[in-house]
């Protein structure tokens, strides 16, 4: 039973993989306005977060769940490495991990699931209704996937989405992206910052 579960686990995510490659090109190639939008949900340590307090610096924002298999750990792990090459360059970018599990990532979970990753990440949750207009905003897929009695996963968008300091889309970070390539990508975002707070 185990092994099933295992076997099931993995071709979820393996399908939502291939989904989100899919979609990449659709979700890059909107234009930017298109992405993100106003948004109210509660972190893991009980604050409101609100995309107009969010205004003034750039931030990361990941959707996914505590009991994903690969994607949302491995996310984890990279964005983890990434932040630790950029060293002071990372102060003030923020990075958000988005539940798209509301009903399982409780805060507490929430808490101790990302405290074993990068400890400047917050999780953000609410009610599914919040969650779904948040992932409407950001053009988030996500679906419960039911694997074997009542055990279920999610298959979900694996893109990190990088927000520039006026709240607007800058760019994303798809899944497992070259490490270079992703730096440069987070280097352009805090750069962009920096000469918008010169002016």
């Amino acid at each position: 039973m185990k092994t099933l579960r295992i076997a099931l686990w993995t071709t979820a995510a393996a399908a939502a993989v291939v989904l989100v490659a899919a979609l990449l090109y659709v979700t890059v190639g909107s234009k930017a306005g298109s992405i993100g939008g106003p948004f109210r949900l509660r972190s893991a340590t009980g604050e409101l977060v609100d995309s107009v307090s969010l205004k003034g610096k750039p931030y990361a924002i990941f959707f996914g769940f505590t009991h994903c298999p690969e994607i949302c750990p491995t996310t984890m792990m990279d964005m983890a490495a990434l932040m630790a090459r950029l060293g002071d360059e990372a102060k003030g970018l923020r990075i958000f991990f988005v539940s798209v599990d509301p009903d399982r990532d409780t805060p507490a979970v929430l808490r101790d699931y990302l405290a074993a990753f990068e400890p400047h990440v917050v999780g953000l949750t609410g009610t599914p209704d919040e969650i779904a207009q948040v992932a409407k905003e950001f053009r988030v897929y996500y679906r419960k996937v039911r694997l074997t009695g009542d055990d279920y996963t999610m298959d979900h968008s694996a893109f990190v989405y990088l927000m520039g300091s006026d709240g607007n889309f800058f760019d994303v970070l798809g899944y497992q992206e070259a490490p270079d390539r992703a730096l440069a990508k987070l280097k352009r975002l805090i750069e962009t910052d920096r000469k918008g707070s010169a002016l």
